[in-house]
């Protein structure tokens, strides 16, 4: 836990461990870190070691996803068309970090832009799951999770905008948080679906997740969705248990298209949380039949309007001589852009053209609405939601990325969370094989503290959260 390894530090050098994640990542085959800030992270050990800080997470080393903005270290979104882009400024996360005295490590591999469900899109080729070298870690932030469950960092950063924090959590066997829409500025994130993503934390434990959560969280007027109100608190009350909570078990969430390790597991979580005290009952999201649907037209328009701003020629890679201002823009992002992100443009164009946007974009906003409200109705009867994260777990590398509809439909359970801006983690709950399987708790708007409660109540009574795998 980072409680600990702060623990730790006070009685041995920070230098001297840092040297050694980094020996590890040096030999380390998971392709999960793109860019180490080798250099000032030492320094910064160095300066912990010779006078240690007060700060929430001072000296505890973070690593980054590629698309968080960070300060003097190259910040390119696992594409060809960022590479060699280093921002001028921190993204406020970041600055949240510092200011608490946390060292920030590197960039990690993920999807371009933050476009995928296994992190197999990226310019640097894919990250590999710690569990099986030969399976996805999951996306799009498969790079933050692989560093943490391959013991290559303590804790990270990822961002989730239809899974992508949850989804790799899963694969990976780790702790993934994707807060509630608002709660943590997005000031610095590269914007993929403004409307749908946010920033969370992946680490091994329940309680790292509350400590980062109290860090990143909170109002920042550079974020016009940043949310109004105090900083919450989530460390006190955590481990107060979980009698009389009630529990919702969307009955859309089972069956069909579940594989039966991941729905054994996940029953066997929801029964541990009813022997804590806990009851659960059946409940309906209705309108989730449409969720990917509408997700993905949302997203992808969102995109298409996003991405729209990388033309290589205020920054970013500058492809061949200069020609026509048409010519030379399509050039550099025909060579920038790879086949998925390019997909996802071409889709969200036509959902917002002339003729089109009624019958694509403005209807996915109205069924928005209407998921939205099913979570609303059912949270008038229970606390929280319990459901699988994902359907299956972590699938071979090029298994279905020839295949976009198989890796669209795996994010079944995460994306009516996003559309609906409610807050979602996921903890570890059992294994398919060798696999890990993640168990999806779902609250109300701004109930972080009542998700992360029963998921501290759970991980406390199972051990899935201690396993760790054998990374060669």
């Amino acid at each position: 836990m980072l409680s600990k390894l702060k623990a730790k530090l006070l009685a041995e050098s920070c230098e001297e461990y840092l040297c050694r994640l980094f020996e590890g990542i040096g030999k380390s085959s998971l392709n999960a870190f793109t860019t180490l800030a080798k250099e000032s992270a030492l320094d910064e050990a160095r300066q912990f070691d010779k006078n240690p800080g007060q700060g929430l997470l001072a000296g505890v080393p973070i690593a980054i996803k590629e698309c968080i903005s960070t300060k003097g270290i190259e910040t390119n979104c696992s594409s060809r068309i960022l590479r060699g882009y280093i921002p001028p400024y921190d993204a406020h996360v970041i600055e949240r970090l510092k200011a608490e005295g946390a060292i920030i490590m590197g960039k990690t591999n993920m999807d371009e832009f933050a476009m995928g469900t296994s992190t197999e899109t990226s310019c640097f080729g894919p990250t590999k799951n710690p569990w099986d070298q030969s399976s996805v870690p999951g996306g799009s932030s498969g790079g933050s999770a692989a560093v943490v469950a391959g013991g290559e960092a303590p804790c990270s950063l990822g961002s989730d905008t239809g899974g992508s924090v949850r989804c790799p959590a899963s694969f990976c066997g780790i702790v993934g948080l994707k807060p509630t829409y608002g709660l943590v500025s997005r000031y610095g994130l590269v914007a993929y679906a403004n409307s749908l993503e946010q920033i969370g934390p992946l680490t091994h434990t329940v309680e790292d997740t509350a400590l980062l959560m109290e860090v990143i969280s909170g109002h920042d007027r550079r974020d016009s969705t940043s949310a109004e109100g105090e900083r919450h608190s989530y460390l006190p009350g955590l481990k107060d248990g979980i009698c009389g909570l009630k529990i919702g078990i969307p009955r859309e969430y089972f069956g069909e298209g579940v594989n039966r390790d991941v729905e054994k597991a996940v029953w066997e979580g929801i029964h541990t949380l009813e022997s804590l005290g806990a009851s659960w009952q059946e409940v309906s999201l209705p309108h989730t039949r449409y969720a990917l649907a509408a997700y993905y037209v949302i997203a992808m328009s969102e995109a298409s309007s996003n991405l729209a701003r990388f033309d290589g020629l205020r920054y970013g890679s500058r492809q061949g001589g200069d020609m026509d201002w048409h010519t030379t823009f399509s050039a550099i992002r025909a060579k920038g852009f790879g086949p998925e992100v390019k997909r996802r443009i071409m889709l969200g164009t036509y959902a917002l053209s002339a003729g089109y946007y009624g019958r694509y974009y403005l209807k996915a906003l109205k069924v928005r609405t209407l998921i939205k409200e099913d979570f609303l109705r059912a949270f008038k009867d229970v606390d929280i939601l319990a459901s699988p994260t994902m359907p299956i777990p972590a699938f071979k590398i090029g298994e279905r990325i020839n295949d976009p509809l198989s890796l669209y439909m795996a994010d079944v359970f995460t994306v009516p969370i996003n559309l609906a801006g409610v807050p979602a983690i996921s903890v570890p709950c059992g294994f398919a094989g060798h696999l890990p399987i993640g168990l999806q708790l779902i609250g109300p708007h701004f109930c972080e503290a009542a998700v992360l409660k029963a998921a501290q109540a759970f991980e406390a009574a199972t051990a899935f959260h201690e396993a760790k795998p054998e990374v060669i």
